[in-house]
């Protein structure tokens, strides 16, 4: 018999800002902000597919209800200015901002999935260099290393793969989402509080390459649950948004993904993003 867990993506977006993000989001122009209007377009690539393999394991992401002000994690995927986050990070905001060493900058342009939790962010600042996304999956065991901002902190999140099947968004009747799920192991730093803010954050294999994107985790320590790389690909193809391959690095240790995030900061390759609501 299949386990059912729920996971809220509340846990992946903390809901009460503190002083110093209200700080950060309020520190640039405010005009800009108040003249930056957000474009939404949508992409539904809904067809029969092949059903998801049964992991023992079913999975529901309740609904959080209205969007709030929150804070979660974007990534690099063309140096042009194209990024990638979770879906449910940019549903509902009013205005995006992307933190850079000069403050926050406005997003203005968005093409979210409704098959699955990723956005693409375009016409956002140009980046050094950009990661390389894959449809292929990983083998059952192998590491994966997830990367964001839980609670505003930057973190690696260490798991091992479980397998590929869907989550039902939304609640119990809800819509079937393909997803990634994974065990969770350590963190680096260590830590065992809530995954607030990692979400839209990359997941890597062992490769080095972008197998997920972040999209909930379980309210117990245990389970991360990612979108599928074949969906973030169908929408990042949808966009027309990237035209050159990323980088990737392999892999093979915790401590080479710790190494790896480190550079991502510096270089500003992932970011925290910033959702406000009027």
């Amino acid at each position: 018999m299949s386990k059912q867990r729920t996971s809220n993506r509340r846990g992946c977006l903390p809901w009460v800002l503190g002083g110093v993000l209200l700080w950060i989001w309020f520190s640039g122009d405010d005009a800009q902000w108040q003249d930056a209007p957000l474009s939404v377009e949508r992409f539904d690539p809904r067809s029969p597919r092949r059903p998801m393999p049964d992991i023992g394991e079913s999975f529901v992401i309740a609904d959080p209800g209205p969007q709030q002000d929150s804070q979660g994690t974007a990534f690099a995927v063309d140096r042009d200015g194209t990024w990638l986050t979770a879906q449910h990070v940019t549903t509902g905001c009013d205005q995006l901002g992307l933190v850079s060493n000069r403050g926050v900058e406005a997003l203005v342009d968005v093409f979210e999935s409704t098959e699955a939790d990723v956005t693409v962010i375009r016409r956002g600042p140009e980046a050094q260099f950009a990661l390389a996304l894959t449809d292929e999956l990983p083998s059952e065991g192998a590491l994966g290393y997830h990367m964001g901002f839980p609670a505003g902190e930057p973190t690696v999140v260490v798991s091992r793969y479980i397998g590929q099947t869907y989550a039902q968004r939304g609640g119990p009747g809800g819509t079937p989402e393909p997803i990634l799920a994974w065990a969770e192991g350590d963190r680096f730093p260590p830590g065992d509080g809530p995954l607030g803010g990692i979400s839209g954050g990359p997941t890597f294999d062992e490769q080095g390459r972008v197998v997920g994107v972040n999209a909930a985790s379980t309210p117990r320590r245990g389970r991360v649950l990612t979108t599928d790389p074949q969906a973030i690909l169908r929408l990042v193809q949808a966009s027309a948004a990237v035209d050159e391959p990323g980088v990737a690095t392999e892999l093979a240790t915790p401590a080479s993904a710790a190494s790896l995030f480190q550079v991502l900061l510096e270089r500003g390759i992932v970011r925290q993003v910033y959702c406000g609501v009027r």
